[in-house]
């Protein structure tokens, strides 16, 4: 009976039932318009043309426009439904003309440090280069002033965490995409309440629908309740739409603004490895110590703003003005975010960058690896031209469907002469680029369409810090542990799952 009444009162049981209702909802419109007459439903397929036509003009990914383009040609019916329902990829109107209108407010809060440009363009003007698209098209300045220490693993992060959380005296922000009940959350939530009790300005952004199995309904009372500041990004609406698919990927904590700790770690005990997931869970991050903070701290700001719809006073969490000593330098960092609201694929230009301009090698990290066209190019393109391409991926699962999509773009990359290599204890979290030891990129950012394309992300982007060279040391030791996947291994799939691979991979934009 118990087990019943769990079920009952969960919040995942009412969002099923309610979209369950929707999508017979939706059946009987679509049975209804397939029973109309001839002349009807010659009308709605002269829609379906004016929607593909308008879809092939928009500046979108090609692949998205073939996958919903073949949807709504073979079936124009169930495609035009269809698309009403999921065919947009932003979020809300209201949330995009509030984010304007704060990112056009803090324009004037980012900007470089008068000679730091000349100083990047002298010792290398490619990177130099790398670096000056960051800043123009994602706003966000590169630093000096800033100290960076890398984490192989989540559990060799959190210790550090706490402890830079039980240092904090003024604010602590946090914005994370998933937060779970355990050994972790636990420990920080702890810390949070003595600081907020203290008098600390604590803050946290959870995204509702990445915590919509982990953490009840409201969540963000109960906290409110027990003195902390909290606020649920695109709060989850059981209503069949593409807004769901917008969600706040970013993983952000900034202490006194003057550290900050990003990566792909979330909230959870499988991310320290205290729960056992899909084996041993690997995952990475950094901690920030200087200037470079303060894009952290006006990321967060920014989407705190946008949310609750509160004016904020950037200019009282500055870094100096709690360290008011000057920041060791430890070569120049960039942090950045991208966001679904424009139309500038900077998670994306920033990965394509590296690769294209790579002399030497690259080596990559991601648990997904579901590409478009321009990403395989430059991949194919750089092994072809003798650059040492490397890429690593689960070797155990999360979502045993896009894995099985992710190996499918294995074959032409290794065809190409890029090399490809399964984590074998578990699952590969880590999201991570390194090339020609002076250049990295680590972040929230997955190689998918999800985060590249719907999901609002942040990574930093670092040039000579010390870190580069740990980060390259750590993916040739996480290398031993992986097997290489060869060519063979690719060719002798049966055909069932060559086949199926063919027809996720034609609608991988939509998954």
């Amino acid at each position: 009976m118990k087990k019943i009444f769990k079920i009952l009162f969960n919040r995942v049981f009412y969002i099923s039932v309610a979209l369950l209702l929707q999508m017979v909802w939706w059946l009987s419109l679509f049975w209804f318009l397939n029973s109309m007459s001839q002349v009807s439903r010659m009308l709605l397929s002269a829609v379906a043309v004016v929607i593909v036509l308008w879809l092939v003009n928009k500046r979108i990914n090609p692949s998205y426009k073939l996958a919903w383009t073949i949807l709504i040609l073979v079936g124009p019916i169930f495609g035009v439904c269809l698309y009403v329902v999921f065919g947009t990829s932003r979020v809300a109107m209201t949330m995009q003309r509030n984010y304007e209108k704060v990112l056009e407010k803090g324009k004037y809060l980012l900007k470089e440090e008068p000679g730091l440009r000349g100083k990047l363009d002298s010792i290398n003007r490619n990177v130099s280069n790398q670096s000056r698209y960051i800043r123009d098209h994602a706003e966000f300045p590169v630093q000096e002033g800033t100290t960076v220490e890398y984490f192989s693993e989540g559990e060799y992060l959190f210790p550090m965490l706490l402890q830079e959380l039980g240092k904090a005296e003024h604010f602590i922000f946090m914005e994370y995409f998933i937060i779970n009940d355990g050994v972790m959350w636990n420990s920080i939530l702890n810390i949070l309440e003595k600081k907020a009790a203290q008098g600390v300005d604590v803050r946290l952004i959870y995204d509702d629908f990445g915590c919509i199995t982990t953490l009840p309904h409201h969540f963000y009372k109960q906290l409110q309740a027990r003195g902390l500041k909290c606020a649920a990004f695109n709060p989850f609406r059981p209503m069949l739409n593409m807004i769901l698919n917008n969600r706040d990927h970013r993983k952000i904590c900034v202490v006194d603004g003057h550290t900050g700790f990003t990566g792909g770690i979330n909230l959870a005990d499988e991310y320290i490895n205290v729960r056992q997931r899909f084996g041993h869970w690997k995952d990475t991050g950094i901690m920030l110590k200087g200037e470079a903070v303060w894009n952290l701290t006006v990321m967060f700001l920014q989407m705190w703003s946008v949310i609750t719809k509160m004016p904020v006073q950037f200019s009282e969490y500055v870094p100096h003005r709690y360290h008011p000593e000057p920041f060791e330098t430890d070569g120049f960092v960039q942090p950045y975010c991208d966001t679904p609201l424009d139309d500038e694929i900077v998670g994306e230009d920033v990965y394509l960058n590296m690769i294209n301009r790579a002399e030497k090698y690259v080596y990559i990290c991601t648990p997904y690896l579901i590409i478009d066209n321009e990403m395989m190019t430059a991949l194919c393109l750089a092994a072809k031209s003798g650059v040492d391409v490397r890429i690593m991926t689960p070797g155990i699962p999360d979502k045993k469907i896009v894995f099985l999509l992710t190996q499918s773009y294995y074959e032409q990359l290794i065809e190409a002469g890029v090399r490809i290599y399964e984590y074998q204890p578990g699952f590969l979290h880590a999201k991570s680029f390194v090339c020609d030891d002076e250049l990295a990129v680590i972040g929230s950012i997955n190689m998918d369409y999800r985060s590249l394309y719907l999901h609002f992300e942040n990574a930093v982007w670092l040039y000579r810090c010390r870190a580069v060279e740990d980060m390259r040391r750590d993916y040739l030791e996480s290398q031993k542990m992986c097997r290489q996947v060869t060519l063979d291994l690719c060719k002798s799939r049966n055909m069932v799952v060559r086949a199926v691979q063919s027809v996720l991979r034609l609608f991988a934009p939509m998954l």
